[in-house]
Parts: C-alpha cells; sequence; structure tokens
C-alpha cells in the first residue's frame, strides 16, 4: 500500500507537471523491436485519468521506468471504438495521435458544439480537412512546448514516422481522398463516444478480473485519485478501512453505477449548489438529501451502494453526512484534470481560434 502511494503521487505529478513527450513515453506500454515506443488505448487512459492500480492486482505503479520496456506482443484486447481509425489493425496509438487525443479529451461535453464552430473557418456548418489542419497547426505554434513538434513529433523523440494530419483519425473524419467535409453531428458524437471509451477503459482498469463488477475499495479509489496531493493520503486511509466493513466489503459496482456518477460529475455546478443548500437547511447532509439531490436536480438515480462508498469516503467523523466541501473539492478537481488544457488543449484551441478569426492569411 505504501509503495501504491509513493508511486502514485510520483504519476500524478508527471501527469500535472510534465511535458506531453515525457508522459507518453512513461505511459505508453508497447516497444517495437525497432525501438518506437507506442500506447495502447488503456495506456492513454492511464495518462489522463488518475488512477490507482487496482485493488485485487499486485501492480503498484502504472507506467515504466526508462530501461524496463522491452519489445514484445501485445497482450490487450484492442478497443472497438479506437480500432475504428485504426489504420494498420496493430490496435496502437502514436505519439502524434496521442496529442491529438488529449486535446479533443480536453474539450468538456458543454462546450462540444463551441469547438465545432472554431474549427468551421468560414462558417459554412461543415469542416473541411484543411480547416482541420490549419487549426491543429496554429495550437501546436501558439504552445512553447508543442512548438518543438514537427507535425506532432518530438524533436529527438523516438516515435514512428507519422505525422497526425495523415493519420486514421483524419481519415475518418474527412476519407482517404480528404474530400469529405465533417458535419456538426458526427463531429459531436465523435468526442462523446471518445469520452465514454475513456470511461470504459477507466472501468476495466479496476475489472482486473473481468467480472463485469468493481469493488467497493476500487470505485472508492477512482473518486479519491483526483484528491489534491495534500489530501489523497487522509483519504486513502478511509478508503482501506472498507476491507474491515462488513456491510461495504461485499459491494460490487457496475458499469452503469459507475457511469451514473461520472454522469453526475459533469452537472458539478447543479449538484453542489443543491446539496450546499440541503445541507444549509437541515443542517446536515444525509445519504438521503444527496440522492434527492441528484435525481431532483440533476436528473440522475444514484444507487445506494454508491452512495453508501461516497458516505464511508467523505464522512469525516462518522455522523451520517458527507463534508460538501471537501467532496465537491475532489469531483471538481476530477472534471479539471481529466479537461486539463493540456498541450495544446482547450485553452489553447480558444486562442488559435481567435487568431484566426483575425488573421488574413494562415499557413501550414
Amino acid at each position: 500500500s505504501y509503495r501504491r502511494r509513493v508511486f502514485f503521487n510520483y504519476e500524478k505529478r508527471i501527469r500535472m507537471q510534465s511535458p506531453p513527450e515525457k508522459v507518453f513515453e512513461y505511459f505508453a506500454s508497447f516497444r517495437t523491436p525497432g525501438g518506437d515506443v507506442l500506447m495502447t488505448p488503456a495506456d492513454l487512459m492511464r495518462a489522463i485519468v488518475p488512477v490507482f492500480p487496482p485493488s485485487e492486482s499486485t501492480r503498484v505503479r502504472e507506467g515504466f521506468l526508462r530501461g524496463e520496456r522491452v519489445p514484445g506482443e501485445l497482450l490487450c484486447a484492442p478497443s472497438k471504438f479506437f480500432m475504428l481509425f485504426d489504420t494498420n489493425n496493430d490496435g496502437l496509438i502514436s505519439f502524434p495521435e496521442y496529442i491529438l487525443f488529449v486535446t479533443l479529451l480536453s474539450i468538456p461535453e458543454s462546450s462540444f458544439s463551441v469547438a465545432f464552430k472554431m474549427f468551421d473557418l468560414n462558417n459554412n456548418g461543415e469542416i473541411d480537412r484543411d480547416e482541420f489542419k490549419k487549426v491543429m497547426n496554429l495550437m501546436r505554434s501558439e504552445n512553447k512546448q508543442a512548438a518543438r513538434h514537427r507535425d506532432g513529433r518530438r524533436v529527438g523523440f523516438k516515435a514512428p514516422d507519422q505525422s497526425v494530419e495523415n493519420g486514421g483519425v483524419i481519415e475518418y473524419f474527412f476519407g482517404k481522398d480528404g474530400q469529405t467535409c465533417l458535419r456538426h453531428e458526427r463531429f459531436v458524437q465523435f468526442l462523446r463516444d471518445l469520452h465514454e471509451e475513456i470511461l470504459q477503459l477507466e472501468f476495466a482498469h479496476y475489472d482486473c478480473k473481468l467480472r463485469g463488477t468493481i469493488s467497493a475499495k476500487d470505485f472508492a479509489l477512482s473518486l479519491v485519485a483526483s484528491a489534491d496531493l495534500s489530501q489523497v493520503n487522509k483519504l486513502l486511509d478511509r478508503v482501506d478501512e472498507i476491507g474491515n466493513e462488513p456491510k461495504l466489503r461485499p459491494i460490487r459496482i457496475t458499469y452503469k453505477e459507475f457511469k451514473d456518477f461520472a454522469e453526475l460529475r459533469k452537472q458539478l455546478q447543479f449538484l453542489s449548489l443543491a446539496i450546499f443548500t440541503y445541507g444549509k437547511v437541515n443542517g446536515v447532509l444525509t445519504k438521503r438529501d444527496f440522492q434527492r439531490a441528484a435525481s431532483k436536480v440533476c436528473g440522475i438515480s444514484i444507487s445506494d451502494n454508491v452512495v453508501d462508498v461516497i458516505f464511508h469516503v467523505f464522512d469525516t467523523n462518522r455522523d451520517g453526512s458527507i463534508s460538501p466541501d471537501e467532496f465537491v473539492r475532489v469531483l471538481q478537481r476530477r472534471e479539471r484534470d481529466t479537461a486539463r488544457p493540456r498541450e495544446p488543449g482547450f485553452k489553447g484551441l480558444i486562442t488559435c481560434w481567435k487568431n484566426c478569426a483575425t488573421a488574413t492569411k494562415c499557413s501550414f
């Protein structure tokens, strides 16, 4: 447990503070005989979402230190979603594709339509290949780290000689000949499916024994993984106590319950207002108050099992009521970290759109 915590803190700092090439290099699990480092879709999820090793596994960390990676066969099952635009059917993600995916994943669902308008430079309701390339190139040039990349490649970084603009995602969007235009509905659905796939990969990460459910402890680990580093050890102590709780220990969380809670996080502004209001009116926030707030305000039903785990972790004095401040802070960090404007990120996308709108000429 101690080693897991040490490596978790180390990996969290890598995600938060390191340039994208270092993040890619650390979490990528596959190395070709020629020395190229590549990611699986699960590696991509771990590079973006803070996760602990599953409680039912013997792993102590999620990445690889220098010199540990050796050429070998791909052991994980391919992702059906990522195979849609995998032109060579190897199930792997190159560094340029990683840059593209983290950029798209940094767009929150509430801004999907806004993002489409940013790419639609001539405002005709469609995105063509040249518009997409123009914005992607500007996004890199706007950033001091991305500026070291040429066509999405880091100078001196051992990665396949491939441009993101010629990759499978671009072919998926615009066809093999590059003449198909991307419409709003398809772009928004793609982003929704991408976020959904990352959530499924996160659930599969904790479901390491392929039971179709995850333990109460693993759900609790997914809850506290986004906590501030100064608070995470205190929360992990509460997570470790689950094994000694007869009521919590047998609980298994389904993917539907996991997804429902993820949907609730997306409505955090309304949820936090509701739970703070319930807390002020009643003096405490009980499990029933929490479920009523989720259902009445956000339209999402949260199961008793999920609520029991949440209250165990965030009920600091064991009085049957959670601390809304601490709970909301952790959820806010999760949404912020997952949608963090990584290089180049959504913030860079906004800046580039403004530049495109004012520039008289953009060359690439």
